[in-house]
C-alpha cells in the first residue's frame, strides 16, 4: 500500500462509527457516503472539494444524470481499472447499470472498504462479490502538494 493509500485509509478509519446523517459530513457527528469522501477530502487537502447542492435521498433515480461520476471525473480525473484498485481509492457503485452511480466509499484492503450506510453509520464492510459487481468506477485521490521548504 502506498503510503498515501495508507494516509487515506487511515483518515477514512477515523470516520468508523459516525452516524448516518442525510447531506451531513462531519466526523463524530453526521455524514452519508458522499459526506465521508468530502471530510476525509477535507482532512487530506485542507479545504472542501466544493459546495454541493442540496439533494434528495432519491437524487440518483430523479436526476436522470450521473452526477456522482461527473464528481469523481472532475475532481479525481479518469477512472481507474478495477482490477488497478489500490487502497485510498474510491469506489462508486451503481444498483443496476441502467441506473447512475449513488454510493461510494473508500478501498480499505483487497478485500474491505469504509462506506457511511444508511442503516447503520459508517463502517468497513466485506467487499463481497454482490458489492464487486456494482462498482461503477474507481479514482485514485490526487497527489497531495508538499509544502516549499527552500528559500
Amino acid at each position: 500500500m502506498s503510503s498515501r493509500g495508507e494516509r487515506i485509509v487511515g483518515l477514512a478509519e477515523g470516520w468508523i462509527g459516525t452516524p448516518y446523517r442525510h447531506q451531513g459530513a462531519a466526523r463524530g457527528v453526521g455524514c452519508d457516503c458522499i459526506g465521508l469522501i468530502r471530510g476525509v477530502w477535507r482532512e487530506l487537502y485542507g479545504s472542501d472539494p466544493g459546495p454541493v447542492a442540496a439533494y434528495a435521498p432519491d437524487w440518483a433515480e430523479r436526476s436522470g444524470e450521473d452526477r456522482l461520476i461527473e464528481a469523481a471525473l472532475r475532481l479525481f480525473g479518469p477512472a481507474l481499472p478495477v482490477t488497478g484498485a489500490e487502497p485510498g481509492d474510491l469506489l462508486l457503485f451503481r444498483w443496476r447499470p441502467d441506473c447512475a452511480a449513488k454510493h461510494t466509499g473508500i478501498l480499505a484492503g483487497p478485500e474491505h472498504f469504509i462506506h457511511a450506510y444508511e442503516q447503520a453509520a459508517v463502517i468497513r464492510s466485506a467487499l463481497v462479490p454482490s458489492w464487486k459487481r456494482r462498482i461503477a468506477a474507481v479514482h485514485r485521490f490526487p497527489e497531495v502538494a508538499q509544502p516549499n521548504t527552500t528559500k
